[in-house]
């Protein structure tokens, strides 16, 4: 008698990317599949444009794993998802921002998480994060370059995705006003005038039209306000045992090439449209975010081990920093 071998359902991987099919971040997700097949898993992908529907079709349990910004997956585990806290991986030498070394401090936090000894972090109840990749800095963008200081901003209105209630809080702290948005209405929003400002890595440009809104007076402000990034999260019911981690290993290995996918987007955005900030204005912004990221954390918004985590991070990459002279940002 012949018996049938049990063949095992492909496991269904739900990917979120901004610019749809031929998106960088569907290209990244199909190799990831092929590379885990090695590891004896079979996946295969399904695109979503709406972000909110991708989430929502993981948690009712139509797909085993979801690709989307820290943001939105940040409920899933809130120490990876401190990794997208306001001003958390930006890093300032000589009142300039240095670019590569704030890469090199989100570079770092995900080797850290994706070390054996980081697993139990990663896992919260049936979720477990597969690992994480930046999406490239996220830069305030403006309709009028006139606005080019915080004291500039108060009463204008800004973007602010309603999922991340931090954004409301720093917004209300600068004396500005919150406007809900999500990533399906944010570049209509800016384009018509309905805001004033929003907050989007250079990889939003085009899929956005955001040219549209800057026009001849607004301009894309050289300073990052966070590093968003994007993270792969897991059913763990659905995955052999031991898979997680190998995951996580893999996208460490595919840093580099999300460096090349943010640089290629940032060199599409026209050098005209760049505005850089005065130079002594440059700290006190820093120093501005990080008492915002300790006051998000205190209302419990951000995790706070996920913080201090990220601050040796910091410390690692930039030692003479005046905030290196405590070990933990926040108690």
């Amino acid at each position: 008698m012949c018996v049938a071998t049990p063949v095992m359902a492909k496991s269904l991987v739900c990917v979120w990317d901004v610019a749809g099919k031929t998106g960088d971040v569907t290209s990244s997700a199909v190799d990831y599949v092929v590379a885990m097949q090695k590891n004896g898993v079979e996946m295969e992908v399904k695109g979503y444009v709406d972000e909110r529907v991708a989430i929502e079709d993981f948690r009712s349990g139509q797909c085993d794993a979801v690709i989307a910004t820290t943001l939105r997956t940040r409920p899933f585990n809130a120490i990876s998802g401190s990794l997208d806290s306001i001003g958390a991986t930006t890093i300032v030498r000589n009142g300039k921002i240095d670019i590569k070394a704030s890469y090199d401090v989100v570079r770092k936090v995900i080797q850290i998480f994706s070390l054996p000894a980081a697993s139990k972090l990663m896992v919260e109840g049936n979720y477990e994060v597969g690992g994480l990749f930046p999406l490239g800095a996220a830069y305030p963008i403006v309709r009028d370059r006139k606005i080019n200081s915080v004291e500039a901003l108060s009463g204008k209105k800004i973007a602010a995705f309603d999922y991340d209630k931090a954004q409301g809080v720093m917004i209300q702290r600068i004396g500005a006003q919150p406007v809900s948005a999500d990533v399906t209405n944010i570049g209509p929003k800016f384009n018509n005038g309905s805001v004033d400002m929003v907050t989007l890595p250079a990889v939003a440009f085009k899929p956005f039209e955001l040219y549209k809104g800057i026009g001849t007076t607004g301009g894309i402000g050289r300073l990052p306000i966070l590093i968003p990034t994007v993270q792969i999260v897991l059913n763990k019911t659905k995955f052999p045992e031991g898979f997680g981690e190998k995951s996580r290993q893999y996208w460490v290995s595919q840093f580099d090439r999300a460096l090349h996918f943010i640089d290629v987007a940032e060199k599409g955005v026209p050098a005209n449209m760049w505005v850089d900030l005065p130079p002594e204005n440059v700290p006190k912004y820093v120093q501005m975010f990080r008492e915002a990221r300790i006051e998000i954390a205190n209302q419990g918004i951000y995790n706070k081990r996920g913080l201090n985590i990220i601050k040796r991070a910091r410390c690692d990459v930039n030692p003479s920093d005046a905030e290196c002279a405590t070990k933990t940002e926040i108690e």
